[in-house]
């Protein structure tokens, strides 16, 4: 889908995207696996998905595997990085890419080879500028998941923190449209303004 300059946020195919890696550091750290959820309209479709493990020649620390629960043998059984990242970048198409805490997610995968066309939506940014007096503590995904009573029924894996999230921006995407903010180029006005705000 080409961009024109009113393109409806319910004919956008927005891709949700989540990662387990190795550790925290974008820089050096390494992509363990990754899971997608395509949203569409005001549905998250658990028939359009993606979920891959990627081979590991050494296994991620044991306190790492206690947090994402991927094995050793699991990470030695995995498929090689290029062909992932290969095969997300083909489903992800000309969607709309959206993470919680995006930058991380974006840093990662682009490190490891994957280019997009779109720009990325981050979900921890645009949360608390939509919901201000509801923003938690903490601005991690746990505590706005818990705020709107959405399950996180397999947190620290790919595919199941990927779906949690999509339940996340239809969340967002409601009350965007309930403010008439109704296009894909006044959502991404809004997530940059607020990502300035942040930072000042």
């Amino acid at each position: 889908m080409r961009w024109f300059r009113s393109t409806p946020l319910d004919t956008v195919r927005w891709v949700v995207i989540d990662c387990e890696t190795s550790g925290m550091d974008i820089a050096r750290d390494r992509l363990l696996s990754a899971g997608a959820v395509a949203v569409s309209g005001s549905e998250a479709r658990l028939t359009d998905q993606f979920s891959a493990l990627v081979r590991q020649e050494t296994p991620s620390a044991a306190e790492n595997i206690l947090i994402h629960g991927i094995a050793g043998d699991a990470q030695r059984g995995g498929r090689a990085v290029e062909e992932v990242i290969a095969e997300l970048a083909e489903y992800v198409g000309e969607g709309v890419p959206v993470a919680f805490h995006a930058p991380f997610d974006a840093a990662i995968l682009r490190r490891h080879g994957l280019r997009l066309e779109r720009e990325w939506v981050d979900l921890a940014t645009l949360m608390p500028a939509l919901f201000p007096e509801r923003k938690p503590r903490q601005n991690t995904l746990d505590p706005w998941l818990a705020e709107f009573d959405i399950p996180a029924h397999r947190r620290h894996d790919a595919l199941g923190d990927a779906f949690a999230t999509a339940q996340l921006l239809l969340v967002a995407l409601k009350e965007m449209k309930r403010r008439r903010i109704d296009t894909v180029e006044a959502l991404m006005k809004a997530e940059r303004g607020a990502r300035w705000l942040a930072r000042h």
